[in-house]
């Protein structure tokens, strides 16, 4: 006899991970993807990734291997190795850079070109406008975040009811979000027909809080996307791009195809996103959307945090190591 399933619910890193290298690469041709990875990296994986973001030719993990943490009074040396070897294994995971051969033949480290390229977009400017398009007429509709904040619960409380109470619930979800908590094992049928009933994977669900709700529910739905003749890296790059939007601003829907508007569609019946109908060219993303790429892991740093992890004269010293080093 088995025992009760467990609901294992994997953050960004670990979904990532779980992804074929060619995917990834695709991914990283996306400056919203980068930069929404970057800031889920731990904090001295992010500092490797800037110390390397000028920096073309490999790196000897000789030299890498001297990038620790601040030896602060009382920590263990065991503790900072550990935390050192942490940072550079789920940057080669993740595919972000690669273990190479520099001149010399010695092991080496090159960040990955395509994400290195995309991030500095993120980070610094130029190349082509990578966040989504809010160039509109002002929309007699508008929506504030209050309203937006309702909408999303509302939605989301629908999802929720018919869980405990399948097919009884007193709001009633679409055939998508059924679908996904099917595929899920949140619930199953009985064996009559239209007839389902919550698993205890389900009751699991419902004690994680609303955010690892979303992200979960989100990444069963994504499982079912190649089926649906989506592209998981569309999909994913659109989400990316929400979670850097502004809560209660619209934004143009003007040169999504078909494949695009039917996820917008489906993430509005899941409460992701605000649309009054299709014909109005604009939707809103709601607070569920901007949070998704944090799931459990609820550490988010502005943009400006980022760039100031590493003190300036610290990446100028950094700078010099690094033309002594190539020379």
């Amino acid at each position: 006899m088995y025992g009760p399933q467990t609901l294992t619910c994997k953050n960004l890193q670990e979904y990532l991970k779980s992804l074929s290298r060619d995917i990834l690469d695709r991914l990283y041709n996306h400056p919203a993807t980068c930069l929404a990875v970057f800031r889920e990296l731990p904090a001295l994986s992010r500092q490797f990734i800037l110390r390397l973001l000028f920096v073309n030719k490999p790196v000897a993990q000789v030299l890498l291997a001297s990038w620790i943490p601040q030896h602060d009074a009382g920590r263990d040396v065991g503790d900072i190795a550990a935390e050192h070897r942490q940072g550079t294994q789920v940057l080669l995971d993740m595919c972000i850079w690669q273990e190479v051969k520099d001149q010399q033949g010695n092991m080496a480290i090159r960040l990955s070109s395509t994400f290195r390229e995309n991030l500095k977009v993120a980070i610094l400017g130029g190349g082509r406008p990578w966040t989504m398009s809010a160039t509109l007429d002002s929309d007699p509709h508008q929506r504030n975040v209050e309203f937006l904040d309702k909408y999303a619960m509302d939605r989301w409380e629908s999802v929720l009811q018919f869980l405990v109470q399948p097919g009884r619930g007193q709001k009633a979800i679409s055939r998508d979000a059924m679908r996904t908590l099917l595929h899920a094992g949140l619930i199953e049928s009985s064996g009559e027909s239209d007839n389902m009933q919550i698993t205890s994977a389900g009751f699991q669900f419902l004690l994680l809080d609303t955010a690892s709700q979303v992200w979960f529910f989100i990444l069963k739905y994504l499982e079912t996307v190649t089926e649906r003749g989506m592209s998981l890296v569309a999909c994913l790059t659109f989400l990316f791009k929400l979670s850097f939007s502004t809560l209660g601003k619209d934004y143009s829907m003007e040169g999504m195809d078909n494949e695009l508007l039917t996820f917008l569609q489906h993430l509005r019946e899941f409460g992701l996103v605000y649309l009054r109908k299709r014909s109005s060219g604009r939707f809103y993303p709601t607070r569920l959307a901007l949070n998704i790429t944090a799931g459990q892991n609820k550490v988010c740093c502005s943009l400006l945090e980022l760039l100031f992890e590493i003190p300036i004269l610290v990446l100028w010293d950094e700078c010099l190591s690094f033309r002594d080093h190539l020379q």
